[in-house]
């Protein structure tokens, strides 16, 4: 199994604040989930967010490098809205 690289995550997770979750609020329903799809050890799907919700993620959330989203602590992606439906 590899193992993850936690230079590509924050080391310790960022809670939202109430504002933030607030004005996040108007995106969850439109979050799109992958089929689910598995190997022999976990359960994968992709998930992409509206590109608006994008604008108002904090700004700890990104790669400074790449400006793209780390890989998030499981608390920061369920305040973000995404769950395991």
């Amino acid at each position: 199994m590899a193992s993850v690289d936690a230079s590509r995550m924050n080391r310790q997770p960022r809670a939202l604040t109430q504002t933030e979750r607030d004005r996040l609020e108007e995106f969850i329903d439109n979050i799109s989930y992958s089929a689910r799809y598995s190997d022999d050890e976990y359960e994968y799907r992709h998930v992409q967010l509206p590109k608006p919700m994008l604008k108002i993620i904090p700004k700890e959330y990104f790669d400074t490098n790449n400006n793209t989203l780390k890989l998030l602590w499981e608390e920061e992606w369920r305040g973000l809205g995404i769950t395991q439906v």
